[in-house]
């Protein structure tokens, strides 16, 4: 899914951040979950099962993977395209937990 086709979703979607926690902290989407790729098999239940959930990361490839193993496992899962960095470049907004201007890290 595009960057911006997500945002404009974001009220229909779950946004799950895949990234080490370090990416997290340096900026992220306001209202993704946060669930390391690591994390995702003991964490499941935190995962929407009555809406679209999408996978975020930095540039799209661990989200990928993580979309193959959602989908196989039932879930109703989309890529966010390019990851952060697209995001980022399409000037969407996001957060840092340091308060400071976010980065894709």
């Amino acid at each position: 899914m595009e960057p911006t086709e997500a945002y404009q979703r974001r009220d229909e979607v779950q946004f799950v951040d895949v990234r080490e926690p370090d990416e997290w902290v340096a900026g992220h989407i306001d209202i993704a979950v946060h669930i390391p790729m690591g994390e995702l098999g003991q964490r499941q239940a935190e995962l929407a099962d009555d809406r679209t959930i999408v996978a975020v990361c930095r540039s799209g490839n661990r989200s990928g993977q993580v979309v193959g193993a959602l989908r196989g496992a039932g879930y109703d899962a989309e890529n966010l395209d390019g990851g952060m960095q697209a995001w980022s470049r399409a000037d969407l907004p996001f957060v840092a937990e340091h308060g400071g201007p976010p980065t894709v890290a």
